[in-house]
């Protein structure tokens, strides 16, 4: 018997206070183009809600796009959360306006990579489908 390998999958949320979705609209876009099967939990999302919906939907990573300034410590609470759900093996990847001198520490904290504004979505799918979970994407 042989069975086909799931399609990657991975969350890309709007955590915060934060509305303006325009980015991650086009990431969750270019992703699934790619065969990448996304869920968009859509704005004003909390960690936890992050978090829980990234478990419940077997996600292998989770895209976070932070634009309010929040981001050390949305992306912070998102990782913490995610080893206290013994869920640390979910990728954490996001973007959004975050100065080049907070990359550094939110890649110490576990966040595996950080594309700022202007990042080819091209780029973002070539990352994800290197870095991201043992799913199998379509080249």
């Amino acid at each position: 018997m042989t069975t086909t390998p799931l399609p990657l999958r991975v969350l890309v949320a709007k955590p915060g206070l934060d509305g303006h979705d325009r980015g991650a609209k086009v990431i969750a876009r270019a992703l699934r183009d790619a065969g990448v099967e996304v869920i968009y939990t859509g704005l004003h999302q909390s960690p936890e809600q992050i978090v829980e919906a990234a478990i419940q939907e077997d996600a292998a990573g989770i895209g976070l796009s932070v634009l309010s300034g929040a981001h050390l410590t949305l992306f912070a609470k998102v990782v913490k959360l995610l080893k206290q759900r013994d869920a640390a093996d979910i990728t954490v990847f996001g973007g959004g306006i975050i100065p080049e001198a907070d990359i550094g520490p939110l890649e110490r904290m576990g966040v595996a990579r950080v594309f700022t504004p202007g990042t080819p979505t091209h780029d973002v799918v070539d990352w994800v489908r290197a870095h991201v979970g043992a799913g199998v994407v379509p080249a």
